[in-house]
């Protein structure tokens, strides 16, 4: 299990952002600092930091309104959520964990990868001085389109306003059918469940919004001058792999990797191949 030491981060409208740092075992190797996706928090990523070199210090978060981290104001009612607030969000997460001068490699799994690219486009001279290497995965720059249910917008409009945790009006069977991939280990749906069960039914309503809005397109440029490992599941109902595609289109030097039969949750489907990405771009 991991060791992690616990912070407040406190942003410039008054979110509190609760960091997760796991400290070197041994000479630091650089610093990683990995976001999670919609409904998460970072706990999604602890199969993956487990497999990390523990020469690296990883930094995590909570994105706000997740986990233990408030929306703007320091409360949990849901305001015009955006991506690019995001994206500042990871700026202050960084200058409050990482020491001036020191360069980072940026992992982002689904939100958290639009969240990079956010950051990219909103403080681009920043990202260029603070960054050496990214991992995108089951991402997209854009292009969202929901489930396409019935009546899916219109209910999530409503879920902004109802302020209770979803709890189990999310089930297992639900997480495994939209989420996760051929084969998926029981144990890892079951965490899966647990985390987002934990979520305002008024965040997941609230980023929904921002999600679909978002569109990062003009802001891959600023990836182009760094090494950038593109990871997504042939079966990603959520981040369907033609975004990945459409990235590594527009990021040409990027490495796309592709895992037939996986889902979305690649972070626990392909927990070793995505820390051995991190890990390489790290050295």
């Amino acid at each position: 299990m991991t060791a992690l030491q616990v912070k407040n981060v406190t942003t410039d409208d008054g979110a509190r952002l609760a960091v997760y740092v796991r400290e070197p075992s041994a000479d630091p190797s650089g610093t990683v600092v990995l976001g999670h996706g919609w409904i998460l928090d970072h706990r999604s990523w602890l199969p993956v930091v487990d497999r990390l070199d523990p020469s690296l210090r990883v930094v995590l978060w909570d994105q706000r309104g997740h986990g233990r981290s408030t929306l703007a104001g320091g409360g949990h009612k849901v305001g015009d959520e955006s991506i690019k607030r995001l994206g500042r969000d990871l700026s202050a997460v960084i200058g409050a964990t990482v020491p001036d001068g020191e360069k980072v490699v940026l992992g982002g799994h689904s939100m958290g990868g639009m969240t990079i690219m956010a950051y990219a486009g909103v403080a681009p001279d920043e990202f260029a001085e603070r960054v050496r290497g990214v991992a995108l995965v089951s991402t997209a720059a854009g292009g969202l389109r929901g489930t396409g249910r019935a009546g899916e917008a219109g209910l999530m409009a409503a879920l902004r306003h109802v302020p209770f945790r979803l709890g189990r009006a999310m089930t297992e069977k639900g997480q495994r059918r939209t989420a996760f991939g051929k084969g998926a280990r029981p144990e890892d749906v079951r965490d899966a469940t647990r985390i987002v069960r934990g979520t305002r039914a008024s965040v997941l309503g609230g980023f929904y919004g921002a999600l679909m809005k978002h569109d990062e397109i003009a802001s891959l440029p600023a990836l182009r001058s760094v090494p950038v490992r593109i990871l997504v599941g042939t079966r990603d109902l959520l981040t369907p792999h033609k975004l990945g595609d459409r990235l590594a289109q527009e990021l040409p030097d990027a490495e796309l990797t592709k895992f037939d039969g996986l889902g979305h949750m690649l972070t626990w489907e392909a927990s070793d191949d995505v820390a051995t990405a991190i890990t390489t771009l790290a050295r």
